[in-house]
């Protein structure tokens, strides 16, 4: 039990640790313009599509087979379009987000709702290998931590500018680690825990990462601002995510 406490108190640490230095360099910006607003969100974008297709998808095809992989990213779209809907009807139930601060608001919480769901299999990841090594397990924790902070960032600076209070912004950015312990504490628990079961998580959270960059970072990127920053963001976020995924 103290093995488990142990792995679950690591993978609780690297895994708020490094969306926190994210979010608290993110709500360090001061009225920042729609263009460099649009550049982040494109950056986010950019990363979360090299984290699906170059971490999340492989790993599950190569854990379970096709069908399984693609009921998880189905599930996950579909979990994400509920969530959105709720956020939608909380916001705005007439105007539809013509208020640019509101629909920043509401992109920063349906982000940091998908990277939360994101952190599970992260955090099963850890646990798991915390059960195989504790070299492997604290390369992994650290490597997630790294890949973290950029995340965060792309959390806290819709929320601040969509006019949440600094103290909150970190909150939910510190919130959507959380569950990176969550998944250390069931991935150490059940230790060779089920690979279909993790391959699931991953490919869900997957389903829910193309669905946040598709449904929100890309056409809030674009309505910001028109020009070849948001493309840049958009690339340079799928570099960094690439190179992160490498380390």
């Amino acid at each position: 039990m103290n093995e488990i406490l142990k792995t679950t108190l690591i993978g609780l640490f690297f895994g708020t640790f490094g969306t926190t230095i994210g979010g608290i360099i993110g709500v360090k910006f001061k009225n920042p313009s729609k263009k460099f607003l649009s550049f982040i969100l494109a950056f986010a974008s950019g990363l979360m599509l090299a984290i699906v297709c170059f971490d999340l998808l492989p790993e599950a095809f190569n854990l379970t087979n096709l069908p399984t992989a693609f009921l998880g990213i189905f599930l996950g779209i579909v979990m994400m379009i509920i969530c959105d809907l709720l956020v939608d009807k909380k916001f705005n139930k007439s105007t539809r987000f013509k208020d640019s601060k509101n629909a920043l608001l509401k992109t920063g919480i349906v982000v940091s709702i998908g990277l939360a769901l994101h952190n599970l299999p992260e955090g099963l990841a850890i646990g798991s290998g915390f059960g195989a090594s504790i070299k492997l397990g604290l390369s992994l924790a650290i490597a997630i931590c790294l890949h973290d902070i950029p995340e965060g960032i792309s959390m806290a600076v819709p929320m601040k500018n969509g006019g949440m209070k600094k103290s909150k912004v970190i909150f939910y950015v510190v919130l959507s680690g959380v569950t990176t312990g969550i998944g250390a504490f069931l991935g150490a628990l059940v230790g060779g825990i089920s690979q279909s079961i993790i391959a699931m998580c991953l490919a869900f959270a997957a389903g829910a990462m193309i669905y946040i960059v598709s449904g929100e970072l890309t056409p809030e990127a674009n309505n910001l601002y028109h020009g070849r920053m948001t493309a840049v963001g958009s690339m340079l976020g799928l570099l960094i995510g690439i190179f992160a995924m490498s380390i």
